[in-house]
């Protein structure tokens, strides 16, 4: 390979820092790893190559040499490569992620938080305004009550595995055509515990756990709406090895109202007045969340005209104050009208100056005029 350019087989420049370079190795080191890719002589062949131009690169005094003769033997004859991976600082960190992290200092066996779970509760759209206490049923994994936890029988005690020391897990030596590679897999005599119940809890089976239907109170504040989350911490599922609980989320859906209608924090309705009235001015009552409300509508409203009534929408969740409620004032024109009404129109028309000879009862036929109708 000593004619092949190692900074093209890594994928790099040859400006790469050395970070960069262990970064493109670890990389197709993670592809083209023979455990990776068994009986596939094409991805041995291309890890070979990456090995052979990382052990090269990584190397300053051979970098070096390579850039300057086009080679990093220093007989001029190339490097011919190495399976040999005892000299790549921090090689164990790609390995660990290859074979299940073997290298790592993180403790496998030790606390985990509980799973979270979750729970959809409905609300009036007045519980979503103003606020209120509901109970929530759920079912969870909680501490064994007659083991506390233990697994093992009243009176006995669980025992430390002999076979993984208590860790949980244990060591595993691979022989390759590429070297020696250790990993650490879960202890297959204790499944990962690192202890040995010899007599299990008959409540739990050894498990530590039983599952129990709780009833829970929940605070939902004043304001929430469909899509708020309200979260509830140490409410989810036990954790373990004396890991904190998880928590129980609450997916609220507030349900719409016939009435009112939200828009954030605000309110909007619609109020339906007469002519008359929009005419000539009026008191309405109008709907609040807080009870009926007396407005004073101007004379002269023109429909679609919108009012305000400050501090009667939604509250702010945990917050101070509130939304308002917008009122659509809705002028409505009669279909149809009696003679008094037609009459009583046409006087005020008169009276505006407008004319009424186009009204179709004002119209005779001609038949009607020839009978003297």
């Amino acid at each position: 390979m000593a004619n092949k350019d190692y900074y093209e087989t890594l994928g790099v420049g040859k400006d790469a820092s050395e970070e960069d370079i262990k970064k493109a190795f670890k990389k197709g080191a993670l592809k083209y790893h023979p455990d990776r890719n068994p009986d596939n002589k094409e991805a041995e062949d291309k890890f070979k190559e990456m090995n052979e131009a990382y052990q090269v690169l990584s190397n300053a005094e051979k970098r070096s040499r390579y850039d300057q003769y086009g080679t990093a033997d220093e007989n001029g004859a190339g490097y011919g490569g190495s399976s040999d991976f005892s000299g790549f600082g921090g090689f164990g960190d790609i390995f660990g992620d290859i074979f299940g992290g073997g290298f790592s200092s993180r403790n496998q066996n030790g606390p985990k938080k509980g799973a979270d779970l979750e729970y959809n509760i409905n609300l009036t759209f007045e519980e979503g305004v103003f606020g209120v206490e509901k109970d929530v049923s759920i079912t969870r994994n909680e501490k064994c009550g007659d083991c506390s936890g233990s697994g093992a029988k009243a009176g006995t005690t669980p025992k430390t595995c002999d076979k993984c020391g208590g860790n949980g897990q244990i060591k595993v030596q691979r022989n390759t055509a590429f070297g020696s590679f250790a990993s650490m897999s879960t202890c297959d005599k204790c499944g990962g515990s690192g202890k040995i119940i010899s007599e299990p809890c008959k409540t739990c089976h050894g498990s530590g756990k039983q599952r129990k239907n709780r009833k829970i109170k929940v605070n939902i504040p004043g304001g929430v709406d469909t899509g708020n989350v309200m979260p509830l911490r140490g409410q989810g599922e036990q954790g373990e090895k004396g890991g904190p609980a998880g928590d129980l989320y609450i997916n609220i859906r507030v349900a719409p109202h016939k009435t009112f209608k939200r828009k954030g924090i605000d309110i909007h309705i619609e109020s339906h007045i007469s002519f008359g009235y929009a005419s000539m001015g009026t008191e309405i009552k109008v709907p609040t969340v807080d009870g009926d409300v007396k407005y004073k509508v101007p004379g002269g409203t023109q429909s679609g005209t919108v009012f305000r009534l400050k501090g009667k929408g939604i509250p702010r969740v945990n917050g101070h104050g509130r939304g308002d409620q917008y009122v659509k004032v809705i002028v409505d024109i009669p279909k149809s009208l009696n003679d008094k009404q037609k009459e009583a129109l046409k006087l005020f028309m008169q009276a505006s100056g407008e004319s009424i000879e186009n009204f179709e009862e004002n119209k005779k036929s001609f038949v009607d005029k020839i009978l003297g109708k």
